[in-house]
């Protein structure tokens, strides 16, 4: 009975509450600033320049900044591998064969055709209220403009009693013919995390991606670094990689809070349940579109789009400060996504 009431009490804070979320759109500087109350959440930024849009920076609802600043606004002491692990995003690593994920200024211009970018078209709402909505139309193009994809996005922010989340309902439609989205690990809703939620290590670590590119992670002082993962099917830390969950937590202290995020998989997805590519330096990631690359001893997975034939992918990002996200918390919530959509 006690545990009856439990789950009942956490099912109960999941609604929305009365909190007014106001979205602000600054057309120049090409971003939509999120707040919850008068507290900033976060800025959904579509720079011309770079090659994705994303959110930037994410705040606890204790102020806390839990993104990595690097490579937009870097903080000292915090990692500066892998320029393309920016803020909150969404993309894939083959895609027509196109890389999307690790398209950065870090890619010189004569191998610019092997990567494709993503370009906002159009802000078609953002909508302030009890609940936030910013609906966004996207192309995802190759190097000489071409579009393969059309991406239309609901960004839903939410408030519970306990903390806060946006929910990410992205439709992928093949637009100039037939689309193949390949098995690859990287993807593909993802966020890198600040230093202090990255996990204690000793060791430097080298990650190849699948054209053979190395990206050294240094070894640095674990001062303030206290990341734990938990994931839905009972893995911890670096036993969560290459593993499928419902959902993974990661949770840390920052300026002396105990603050947990978490990322929710949506059961009507394509792959779910999606496989962790959550590693311990600070990228946290789901991805359903991705398989044989995190357990060889699985099929490769090829998802193909006839011309105007869309995809549906549904996830939710929750964090909250003040104490740690419990599993049973989590499933809570978990549940509470499934039935929303």
């Amino acid at each position: 009975m006690k545990y009856l009431l439990t789950i009942f009490l956490i099912f109960s804070s999941i609604g929305t509450y009365s909190q007014k979320i106001k979205l602000m759109h600054d057309e120049g500087k090409r971003k939509v600033d999120v707040f919850v109350g008068d507290k900033f959440f976060t800025s959904y930024r579509y720079p011309a320049e770079l090659e994705k849009p994303f959110l930037f920076p994410v705040h606890a609802p204790n102020g806390s900044v839990v993104t990595r600043g690097y490579p937009l606004e870097p903080r000292k002491g915090e990692r500066v591998d892998h320029p393309h692990h920016l803020g909150l995003w969404f993309n894939h690593g083959n895609v027509n064969g196109l890389d999307f994920w690790n398209n950065s200024s870090a890619i010189p211009a004569n191998r610019k055709d092997r990567y494709g970018h993503i370009v906002v078209q159009k802000i078609v709402k953002a909508k302030s209220g009890k609940t936030g909505l910013l609906e966004v139309v996207s192309e995802w193009k190759d190097n000489k403009n071409n579009t393969v994809l059309t991406e239309n996005t609901q960004y839903i922010f939410r408030v519970s009693k306990t903390g806060w989340m946006v929910d990410h309902i992205a439709t992928l439609t093949a637009t100039n013919g037939p689309v193949t989205i390949t098995d690859n690990k990287e993807g593909m809703f993802a966020i890198r995390v600040d230093r202090a939620f990255e996990m204690p290590t000793k060791e430097a670590l080298i990650f190849t991606d699948d054209k053979g590119n190395p990206t050294t992670v240094k070894a640095t002082d674990n001062t303030g670094v206290t990341g734990m993962y938990v994931s839905s099917n009972g893995n911890k830390g670096d036993a969560v990689w290459g593993t499928r969950n419902k959902w993974v937590i990661l949770s840390g202290t920052k300026d002396n809070v105990p603050i947990s995020f978490a990322i929710f998989d949506h059961p009507k997805n394509p792959g779910f349940p999606a496989y962790s590519h959550a590693r311990g330096y600070g990228l946290f990631s789901v991805n359903n579109l991705g398989q044989k690359s995190y357990d060889p001893k699985q099929e490769q997975v090829v998802y193909k789009l006839a011309s105007g034939q869309s995809m549906k992918l549904m996830h939710r990002f929750y964090i909250q400060s003040g104490a740690e996200l419990t599993p049973e918390e989590a499933e809570a919530i978990f549940n509470d996504f499934s039935k929303s959509y």
